[in-house]
Order: C-alpha cells, then sequence, then structure tokens
C-alpha cells in the first residue's frame, strides 16, 4: 500500500460524535460532502461469509476495505447482493445470511439488522426497492417482503412466483422477475405486477424462461432479461407495455443484465465480447459499438449507471478469487479511474 497516497482517516468513535485520526480507517462524511464518497459491495464467496464493504473517496482515490467489519465490529455476512440508499438509511441485503443490514447514510452507524426468516427457514433475499416509505425486498422463498422504513420490520408478506430475484418500483408498481432459478430445468417465466398501495400481486406476464434483471424506461415501460436455459435457449430481452402490463416485444440480442440510463437502458452483455450498449427505448435501437474498452478487464462481472454524476461502473471479480476493482467510466464510455475492492464487487452507492 502507498501510504502517501493516501489520506488520514478517522475511526468512527462508538458514539459516532467524533473520529481519531489513524490509517485506514474511515471517518462520516462532513456537510458538502455528499458524493464525493461510495460504498461498495463486495459479494465474497458463496458459504464463505466473507461479503465486505469498500469505502472510496472520490476526490483522493482513497479507499478502505472490510468497512463495515471496521464500524461494526462484525463480519458483513454471506453474499452480498444489493445495496441501496434511501432517505436517510443505506440497506444492504445479503442473500445466504438472509439479513438485511442498515446503516445510517451519514455517520454510517448499524442502526439495524433485519433478520430475513420464516418460522426458522431462511427467506433468502435478493434485491430492494422504495415506494411511498416502504421497503420491497425479493425472497427467494416465493415471497416479497414489504419493510416499514421507519420502524425497520417486516410488516407484509406478498406471495409471487417461483424465486423472486430482481425488481423494479415503475410508478404505484412493482414489477418482480420470478426466475425459478432453484427448479432447473422448470425455470419460471413470469413478472409479477405488485400495487404498491394494495400490497398484492394484481398480474402475471408471462416474458420467456428465467427472468432477471429489470429496467424502466423513461417511456414509462418496464424491460426485462430473460436469461434463458444457459445452453440451448439463449438470453434475450422483452418490453412490457405498463399501461396494460402485457409483454409486447422480444429483442433479438442477448443480454446479461440492464441499468437505467437517462431514461434508455444500458445493456450488458457477455455471452460474447464483453459490451455495454445503449438501447434507444423511443426508437428500439441498440447502439452498435460498445461505450466500454474491457481490455485488460479480467472478469467482468457487473454494470452500474449513476445519474447524479453520469458515470458508468464497471465491477471486475478478476477470476471471483482475487482482490477485485470498480472501473469508473464518464457517460460516454471514457475511462477515468480505478478503485480496489474485495472479492467480487456486485454493486455501489454514493454517499
Amino acid at each position: 500500500m502507498n501510504y502517501k497516497s493516501l489520506l488520514l482517516v478517522s475511526l468512527v468513535s462508538l458514539t459516532l460524535s467524533s473520529c481519531l485520526k489513524k490509517e485506514n480507517v474511515v471517518c462520516p462524511p462532513t456537510e458538502g460532502q455528499v458524493g464525493q464518497r461510495m460504498l461498495i459491495l463486495n459479494e465474497g464467496l458463496f458459504q464463505q461469509n466473507n461479503a465486505s464493504l469498500t469505502w472510496a473517496n472520490f476526490s483522493s482515490g482513497a479507499v478502505s476495505q472490510n468497512y463495515f467489519q471496521q464500524i461494526a465490529g462484525r463480519p458483513l455476512g454471506d453474499t452480498g447482493n444489493d445495496i441501496k440508499k434511501y432517505g436517510n438509511k443505506i440497506y444492504i441485503v445479503l442473500n445466504i445470511s438472509s439479513t438485511i443490514e442498515v446503516l445510517d447514510a451519514t455517520t454510517y452507524a448499524v442502526i439495524e439488522q433485519i433478520e430475513m426468516h420464516n418460522n426458522g427457514l431462511a427467506k433468502q433475499p435478493r434485491y430492494i426497492d422504495f415506494h411511498g416509505g416502504k421497503a420491497f425486498v425479493t425472497c427467494y422463498d416465493g415471497y416479497v417482503d414489504v419493510i416499514d422504513t421507519l420502524n425497520l420490520s417486516v410488516i407484509h408478506r406478498i406471495p409471487v412466483g417461483s424465486n423472486p430475484d430482481h425488481l423494479r418500483v415503475a410508478g404505484n408498481m412493482v414489477y418482480v422477475s420470478n426466475s425459478g432459478g432453484l427448479n432447473f430445468p422448470d425455470y419460471d417465466s413470469t413478472v409479477s405486477v405488485i400495487s404498491a398501495l394494495s400490497l398484492t400481486e394484481i398480474k402475471k406476464i408471462n416474458v420467456g424462461i428465467n427472468p432477471g434483471s429489470i429496467a424502466v424506461g423513461g417511456n414509462g415501460n418496464v424491460y426485462v432479461v430473460t436469461r434463458g436455459n444457459f445452453g440451448s435457449i439463449p438470453s434475450r430481452m422483452s418490453k412490457i407495455e405498463t399501461l396494460t402490463d402485457t409483454k409486447s416485444e422480444s429483442y433479438a440480442f442477448e443480454v446479461n443484465s440492464l441499468s437505467e440510463k437517462n431514461g434508455d437502458v444500458l445493456i450488458f452483455e457477455t455471452s460474447g465480447a464483453p459490451s455495454v450498449k445503449l438501447f434507444d427505448v423511443n426508437s428500439n435501437v441498440l447502439q452498435s459499438a460498445s461505450l466500454i474498452d474491457f481490455t485488460g478487464i479480467a472478469t467482468p462481472y457487473e454494470v452500474q449507471y449513476e445519474s447524479s454524476s453520469d458515470r458508468i461502473y464497471v465491477f471486475d471479480a478478476n477470476g471471483y478469487v482475487n482482490t477485485g476493482k470498480v472501473l469508473e467510466y464518464s457517460g460516454n464510455g471514457g475511462f477515468i479511474r480505478d478503485f480496489k475492492s474485495g472479492l467480487v464487487p456486485k454493486r455501489l452507492v454514493y454517499l
């Protein structure tokens, strides 16, 4: 480690009211610094209990690994799946640990660990999204859990399809991809439509086998990846018309995952040469050239777009058993910098 390149950073005290200067640990951001720092969620290795957080400073390039361990005095958990900020809290979804860690977005203090179990059985939470003071969480046991973001408890469970995976809020509806991923080769093929107001499933839409990543276009329609069977049936992207909640189109290109970019959709694909391409939701046209040059990226794992800074982030898992990194690009694909991370970086959140 090049200590000359690092700023002195501080250890969060038990009361989080002051910071003591110390190398390799960090203190909460001061007012006006929001957007200059980020937390990277590292998925870790399955059943190894080594998911972690990496803290990074945009201005200095300084990073601090195993950050959750520093602030909580315990490991983060097993298989970090999602991280999002809502209001003044950060939510971290741990799939195999079956927990959701809730942090204060200003001080990083651990506010709550929500246990995601039902009658002693793990619900295996996957992804989280928000609407009207409620968090909606897909659980692999066939439900979407509703969490009150004030008291941080599960207030309702909504039965959906088999092994629900990704979800996105569009208007007053929540769209949930029912993967059936644990039932190979009998995948599910539906997207559940949930009313965020009545907290009930109102419809299932057949989109194609093994639905996964979901994005909402600026035209209000929903786009969903159907991952196929990883063999004879290739992945595709389908469009759901939200006015009628019907599938209207399927597009003849392969895709891993989706990220929303200024009303359009970024298509991340690795079946051939890895690429990130912009799909225009109004013209239904996928650009021909990749925005990102993947030369030197060992194991491209995920892609995320941040609208507030017009940045594209590529997560490099680096063989899955080595320290990964997160590469930062402009919205047009120009390389800016990279940050070292933990094992299998997956998502990030601005602070």
